[in-house]
């Protein structure tokens, strides 16, 4: 999927070097080489992905904030006409934060060092509330505010780390998962778990394996279950890896001229795929952890909660 765009990148780094904004290059080659039809066609494809991608996060934090704030917290009782008011709303108050936010921001390469260094910090509670019984809603809530002030405060102040140069960013990065991590995990042992109710429902419909679990399985009669699969979970993941890696760098070994590594790339990738799907037929283990999962979730249907710890709701 990357592989037009890199290419694109490659011609206009070529056809035009040393470029005041490295960004005008796509749009140099876009003006200087294609056919005028096509030149039209890419710009309506431009401002259909904007628009699309524009439509689709405003009433994605929309809904966030009218479920899960106003109808959770606020208006519970809310009458279908207060809450179509209350998208409105909400949709209208997120267009102007995002036009502050566009304001001061000089670059397309600066939004997304911006949107990743957000991430960030909330990548391990995202990760480890599949382990940890004790991840609540205010552990992702504490993540992201964290991630945020941090990110902030850092690009504000020009993410300055003495003579690292073209690092600073990557030390941006570190710093904002560190002040993250120590926030999230003190506010998770400074609040109280989530109820056992919630807990066994997300046990029996998702059955995590490790120790970081073991408290909840043992009050449900599971006892010490190992995880599905065992090592050959670990080997389809390292499979995986490789496939989807090698079939990239394949795509971009036969578009940049080289088929012999081209070739021995879609090799891996294919051969990787053929051994996971080996591991998962062969995997009577995993087959009956499967079969024991559906029974589960129809003798324990989830009900229709809905909140910030998606996890565990």
């Amino acid at each position: 999927r990357p592989w037009p765009w890199i290419l694109v990148g490659f011609v206009g780094a070529l056809r035009y070097p040393g470029l005041a904004n490295p960004e005008e290059g796509y749009v140099r080659v876009m003006v200087d080489i294609l056919p005028s039809p096509f030149k039209g066609l890419l710009l309506a494809a431009f401002a259909a992905a904007y628009m699309s991608t524009i439509s689709t996060h405003l009433n994605w934090g929309a809904s966030y904030l009218v479920n899960d704030v106003y109808l959770r917290f606020v208006r519970p009782e809310a009458s279908p006409r207060a809450q179509v008011f209350a998208s409105r709303l909400a949709t209208a108050v997120l267009m102007v934060l995002s036009l502050g936010v566009m304001s001061f921001l000089t670059s397309v390469e600066q939004g997304w060092t911006l949107l990743l260094g957000l991430g960030a910090g909330t990548g391990l509670v995202f990760i480890l509330r599949w382990y940890w019984w004790r991840v609540n809603a205010w552990s992702e809530i504490s993540a992201m505010a964290a991630s945020f002030v941090t990110s902030i405060v850092l690009q504000a102040n020009g993410r300055d780390f003495g003579n690292t140069g073209s690092f600073d960013y990557a030390y941006s990065m570190l710093v904002t998962v560190g002040v993250t991590t120590v926030v999230w995990l003190a506010v998770t042992l400074l609040t109280g778990p989530e109820s056992d109710a919630t807990l066994d429902r997300f046990y029996r419909r998702v059955r995590p394996g490790g120790p970081g679990w073991r408290r909840v399985a043992e009050r449900l009669g599971y006892g010490d279950d190992p995880i599905p699969g065992g090592a050959l979970s670990w080997v389809n993941w390292v499979a995986g890896l490789a496939a989807v890696y090698s079939a990239v760098f394949a795509v971009g070994a036969f578009l940049t001229g080289s088929p012999r590594n081209g070739l021995l790339y879609g090799g891996v990738a294919i051969g990787s795929f053929l051994l996971i799907q080996r591991n998962l037929r062969s995997d009577k283990q995993l087959a009956a952890y499967v079969d024991t999962g559906v029974r589960d979730r129809l003798a324990f249907p989830p009900d229709t909660a809905s909140g910030p710890d998606v996890s565990k709701e």
